[in-house]
């Protein structure tokens, strides 16, 4: 059995801060950003000694260059959070940016044995387009960010670059990946991981600014992935293709989440509760006086004609449309928290009398779920894919 040290110290850092985010996400259905510092006060620097050890094989030196590849990617990130959250009064961090465009330099020029050119247009356009966004940001007045942040007016030109231009970052991180793996001096199938980081570290970057996933969900994945880019050990279903640790612990969370809608759909056989079908897996009817005490979305809208209370279920291409706009979904946190705002709604639901909401159960937990499955005994899709196909 191939046990990798460095992963297992991270690995254990891992699912104790996970356990306590989940229990945060249950409790409060918010995880503040602070609550993963342990975790990468460990994971980074593990993972920083694997490439270390795995690069340094053989009698050779050190991919130092690799090494300043990962922290590249794992200081962007943490870069376009710092954006994304800065305080309106707090000064801007010049030293952050310095970080951020010293790290990809070294990786890919000054630490490499020989030049790539086809890596310096990446550069410059990486450069180019962190120290724009960075401009944009140290200019922009608070009262700019308040009249945006309320959806007052339409965003404009570079505030939209500002909100989407990790896009292209992911982009390139990927691109040099593959520019590394072939080219003269590059670091050869070691690329590969800093690639699959790029990618699926980016894509939950990306769906988490669209709201097609929770923030603490998406961050959970990402940190995983900086923290545990491969298994601590050998899992008793052996690895999958790519051996990504991260991957196959959505895969696993996905799966083991699909039993949540089948059991909500035999509760509300049970009770009696009547909806069309898809509703009836993924939500159910709460007292509307009481609704505040509840946790979930509303699933349905409401409005008032003649002293009647119409009602109808939203659409599912309704609800995406909501989901990506971050506007017109009633969450009952918000109702708890902020009535005031919310005085026709909370009238219209007492007066409906029951309000059906979706189910609540934060993702990070079936997240933490499949991380303990994957670990332990690895892809459950390939594991059902091969009991299917007659293979092992």
């Amino acid at each position: 059995m191939a046990i990798f040290y460095p992963m297992v110290i991270s690995a254990i850092a891992v699912l104790v801060t996970l356990v306590y985010a989940s229990y945060l996400d249950i409790k409060d259905r918010r995880v503040p950003f602070v609550t993963w510092y342990p975790m990468l006060a460990v994971g980074i620097p593990a993972t920083v000694v694997l490439l270390y050890q795995q690069t340094g094989q053989n009698g050779q030196a050190p991919d130092y260059s690799i090494i300043a590849g990962y922290l590249a990617l794992v200081a962007s990130f943490f870069y376009a959070n710092y954006l994304d959250t800065r305080d309106d009064e707090e000064p801007f961090r010049f030293p952050y940016l310095a970080i951020v465009l010293a790290l990809p330099a070294l990786s890919w020029f000054a630490l490499t044995p020989t030049l790539n050119t086809q890596l310096i247009p990446w550069y410059v356009m990486f450069a180019g387009i962190i120290g724009y966004v960075s401009y944009v940001e140290y200019k922009r007045k608070p009262e700019e960010q308040t009249r945006f942040r309320k959806k007052k007016q339409e965003p404009t030109v570079a505030e939209t670059i500002s909100k989407w231009y990790f896009v292209l970052i992911v982009m390139i991180f990927a691109i040099t990946s593959v520019l590394l793996f072939y080219g003269p001096g590059g670091w050869g199938a070691p690329a590969l991981s800093i690639l699959l980081l790029s990618v699926f570290c980016g894509v939950f970057y990306i769906f988490g600014r669209m709201h097609l996933f929770g923030g603490a969900d998406a961050w959970a994945l990402i940190f995983i992935s900086f923290c545990i880019p491969l298994f601590p050990v050998t899992p008793l279903l052996n690895y999958p293709p790519l051996g990504f640790l991260a991957f196959s612990v959505l895969i696993n969370a996905l799966i083991l989440n699909l039993v949540a809608p089948v059991g909500i759909f035999l509760i509300n056989i049970v009770r009696g509760n009547r909806a069309p079908l898809m509703y009836m897996f993924f939500g159910f009817p709460v007292p509307g006086d009481r609704i505040q005490d509840s946790w979930g979305f509303v699933m349905e809208d409401f409005e008032e004609k003649k002293g009647r209370v119409g009602r109808k279920f939203i659409g599912f291409f309704d609800s995406i449309r909501r989901m990506l706009s971050g506007e017109g979904r009633v969450y009952t946190k918000d109702l708890r928290e902020r009535p005031q705002e919310f005085t026709k709604e909370l009238a219209l639901y007492k007066a409906a009398g029951t309000v059906w909401i979706s189910y609540a159960v934060p993702f990070i937990v079936p997240i933490t779920a499949g991380l303990i499955s994957a670990i332990v005994f690895g892809d459950f899709l390939l594991a059902i894919t091969g009991f299917l196909t007659g293979g092992r």
